[in-house]
């Protein structure tokens, strides 16, 4: 029997793989990790589909080179966990190189695949 420590155990590891992938620019390690109906929102409050974002990615409009993702804490009710944290980087957008400060919640959906990313949202941090 899976328990809710197993869960968060899990998520968290899959956690640390979505963003390393991102790092990594593993775009179909990546998208293995998400829900066919992904919502990315990102920090300017721009939203993706998984495909559209994917396009953008690989076309290197975005480039990620460093990652720091704390977590405060995850929840999981029912089939979906919910994981609250910070999403902190470096990263190249259109060009432009930028350093984020973001809160962040990222949804994960349980489905017969195993767990899949739903939806990302950063919030900027003031200051």
């Amino acid at each position: 029997m899976t328990t809710i420590h197993d869960v968060v155990t899990e998520i968290r590891k899959l956690e640390d793989i979505r963003y390393q992938a991102l790092v990594d620019s593993d775009w179909d390690r990546f998208a293995r990790l998400c829900h066919p109906e992904l919502a990315y929102t990102h920090a300017t409050g721009d939203t993706d589909t998984l495909d559209s974002y994917l396009e953008k990615v690989r076309a290197g409009f975005f480039v990620y080179h460093r990652i720091d993702h704390p977590l405060d804490f995850i929840r999981v009710v029912d089939d979906v966990a919910l994981v609250v944290g910070g999403m902190n980087a470096h990263v190249t957008a259109g060009g432009k190189d930028r350093t984020l400060r973001n809160k962040s919640l990222a949804v994960w959906k349980h489905t017969t695949d195993g767990w899949r990313l739903l939806a990302y949202q950063p919030t900027p941090v003031a200051g």
